[in-house]
Formats: C-alpha cells, structure tokens, sequence
C-alpha cells in the first residue's frame, strides 16, 4: 500500500474545513475549523504512524498537529522532544491533547512534570499542574497534597487563565479522591470563588471547586 503523504493529508484537512467551527474553535483559542469527529475519523483509518506524525507537527498548523498526536505513538518521543512539543503547542487544543494523550503515556511524564512546574511560562506551567492532577487521582503516593493546598490557596485566584484552570482542576480532583483534605479543599473554592460564575449548560457539572467536588462525591457515594 503506498504511503500516505504529508500533502494527501493537508488537502483532505482543507475540505473538512468549516467556516462556522473555525468560528466557535477561534473563540477558544483554536485556529482551525476542522469538527473533531471528523479529525478522529481521519485518524483511525490512518492508524498510528509516527514518521507521518512527526511531519504533521512540523507543519505547525493546528488541525495537523491534533492529528499528529493522534497518529503518533507516545513512547517513541523523547524526554527533549516533548518538552519542544509541549512550548511550540500555540493552542489550547493542542496543548491539551499532547498533555493527555501523549506525555501522560510516557515514562518522562513525572521528570516533564517536575521540570514544568517550576516555569516562568504560566502555559508550560498548567502542564505540569495537569499531571499532577493524573497523579492526584491515580498514584498520590508521594505528593504533598496539604502542599498542593497551600500553594493554590496563594497563587490561585491571581493566576493566568489555563494555569488558573488547571490549578482549580488540581484543587477539585483533591477535594474528589482525598476525603481528608475534602473540607479545606471545598473552603478553598469557596474563598477564592474562582470560576463560580461560569457559564455552566444544563445537565453539566460546574467547574466552581466546591460545587465540582460535592457533586462527584455524591455521584460516587451513589455508585
């Protein structure tokens, strides 16, 4: 079967270009108008290529790079090239997607996290913020949660927005897996009232701490 190329795939992204996603995508940051279900689409019928993903990231257009990572394979990166990847990825979107789709699979996730938490980027910075919640929720052994507290109670409320919303996602999922530190946790939210008006759609959680942990807890004591 002949090999896709970098040129087949950009001219298949540019007929999924919608004007009206683009829209809605640009008011969060995103500079692409292609519908992710489509995107997802694409990537499962191309199945992981890593050599072909490589040179969609290197076209440094969004909607080729979210294919990239969901093309690539996680583990044939290394500690360096990650940590480029993570400071060349200009939106949120790709931000997001190679945090959890990628470094969060691999063994430099905790080196990466240690290495970022300490950035004077405030971007780079939430990335480390965001596996550090992984490790709240799934291996808190080691991690000073009181500490965590401390330093979202300080810095929180002040923080830029997608450091300040994966602070407060650090700040929930504590308050959600550690019954001991629930109280504080929720006291804290409720001090800094950070996102507690956002705007919410019906059937969804609030992101407002407080009200996020109180209803997974509930959620899980009813399971």
């Amino acid at each position: 079967m002949a090999e896709t190329t970098v040129a087949e795939v950009m001219a298949e992204l540019a007929t999924l270009e919608d004007p009206r996603t683009r829209e809605v995508n640009e008011k969060h940051g995103d500079d692409h108008g292609v519908n992710l279900g489509k995107l997802r689409a694409v990537a499962k019928r191309l199945k992981t290529q890593q050599d072909l993903a490589r040179k969609l990231w290197d076209t440094d257009q969004t909607a080729a790079r979210l294919l990239a990572i969901l093309i690539c394979r996680p583990k044939a990166f290394d500690r360096d090239e990650l940590d480029a990847m993570l400071r060349a990825a200009r939106t949120p979107k790709v931000h997001d997607w190679l945090v959890n789709y990628v470094v969060k699979k691999t063994l430099h996730a905790e080196e990466l996290r240690q290495v970022w938490s300490a950035d004077p980027d405030p971007v780079v910075a939430s990335a480390s913020w965001a596996l550090t919640t992984e490790r709240v929720a799934k291996k808190p052994a080691g991690l000073d949660l009181a500490g965590l507290l401390d330093v979202i109670e300080a810095e929180m409320k002040a923080a830029p927005d997608r450091l300040q919303w994966a602070m407060n996602h650090c700040l929930a999922q504590i308050g959600i897996e550690h019954a001991e530190h629930r109280a504080r946790a929720i006291g804290i939210g409720e001090r800094l009232e950070v996102l507690k008006d956002y705007p919410t759609p019906p059937n969804c959680t609030s992101p407002f701490a407080p009200t996020w942990i109180t209803e997974m807890v509930r959620r899980q004591q009813v399971e």
